[in-house]
């Protein structure tokens, strides 16, 4: 199933990539290299693979698809204002998407192209669905249980590759002044769908509190 996955992901992000452009700052690239690498290596099943790529874009968006294909635009990566541990929490999250099987799992549901079979002819035909859906429809959030899930898994990879995990609830509170500030910062749509930054507050405090992001 995780080769299948990896199919349907490599045949998504090469449509992905006709859609959003990439950012090829050599300074971003060496990041994502560094803490995506790093989160990867604290993946329990060593059978996945995570590649991670910049986009250029004039809100904050990221997308994980099937097969570990995680993108991230510039101005998320900005937003956590060089900190390599909030960075680690972004991705972490996206990565958990991934590995809980949301990725997949939105993906067979959206689309009229069932991948439940090894047998599946998904090569070339996840690609045209996309092109017609548009990259869009990727960067919208999950179900609140999904990206609360999310959240906890992040703060997990994050933990267990070197990072602070308390830098999850410090960008949340940013983001969440900079939304009530006098001068409000557009978030754009990938945080106006997401749960509210006080619940994924609460709940990722709630997680800590219990040690479980050291498990």
């Amino acid at each position: 199933m995780i080769r299948l996955e990896h199919d349907v992901g490599l045949d998504l992000s090469r449509e992905a990539r006709e859609q959003v452009p990439p950012d090829d700052d050599p300074a971003i690239g060496e990041a994502l290299g560094d803490v995506g690498s790093r989160l990867a290596g604290a993946v329990a099943n060593k059978r996945r693979s995570f590649h991670f790529e910049a986009f250029s874009a004039t809100e904050p968006n990221a997308f994980a698809l099937p097969g570990g294909f995680v993108f991230v635009s510039r101005p998320i990566i900005d937003l956590c204002q060089g900190g390599r541990d909030e960075l680690a929490f972004v991705l972490g999250h996206e990565m958990g998407h991934v590995i809980s099987g949301h990725a997949i799992e939105r993906i067979v549901t959206n689309s009229a192209v069932s991948v439940a079979s090894r047998a599946a002819p998904v090569r070339g035909l996840l690609g045209g669905w996309l092109r017609q859906v548009g990259v869009q429809f990727l960067e919208t959030a999950y179900s609140r249980d999904h990206e609360l899930d999310a959240d906890k898994l992040g703060v997990r990879l994050a933990a267990a590759a070197g990072y602070d995990p308390q830098a999850s609830i410090r960008l949340l509170e940013r983001l969440a002044e900079l939304k009530t500030s006098a001068g409000p910062l557009d978030l754009g749509e990938y945080f106006s769908t997401h749960p509210t930054f006080e619940l994924r507050i609460r709940s990722i405090r709630q997680f800590l509190r219990r040690g479980q992001a050291s498990k």
